[in-house]
């Protein structure tokens, strides 16, 4: 599997994981987060793995040590994925590299 193709399982697992949640009264908030994270994933599928989004999450070490592992974003990138609600799908894979350098320093 690819790093373009890890990325966006993981984004799609997400995706499925807004849409299983029920709340009352959440306004469509999960709605709403799991179609920006198919937005994305289908974005990032597209991706070669040579685009640039995917080396800079390469190099803050979202698919391991040494890049070949399936995409893990960590605490915080999780985080910032499991509270994305929208904006563009490179706009996401932009932030995640930006938040996981800001949390190590």
């Amino acid at each position: 599997m690819s790093r373009s193709e890890s990325l966006a399982a993981y984004l799609r697992a997400q995706a499925w994981r807004r849409l299983d949640r029920v709340e009352s009264n959440d306004g469509g908030r999960n709605a709403k987060c799991a179609l920006a994270l198919l937005d994305t994933a289908a974005y990032a599928a597209s991706l070669p793995d040579d685009d640039p989004l995917i080396l800079m999450l390469d190099e803050v070490g979202c698919f391991g040590p040494l890049g070949c592992e399936q995409f893990d974003p960590g605490e915080t990138g999780s985080k910032l994925i499991r509270h994305w609600e929208g904006g563009e799908p490179h706009e996401l894979l932009l932030a995640i590299p930006s938040a996981i350098t800001a949390s190590t320093q």
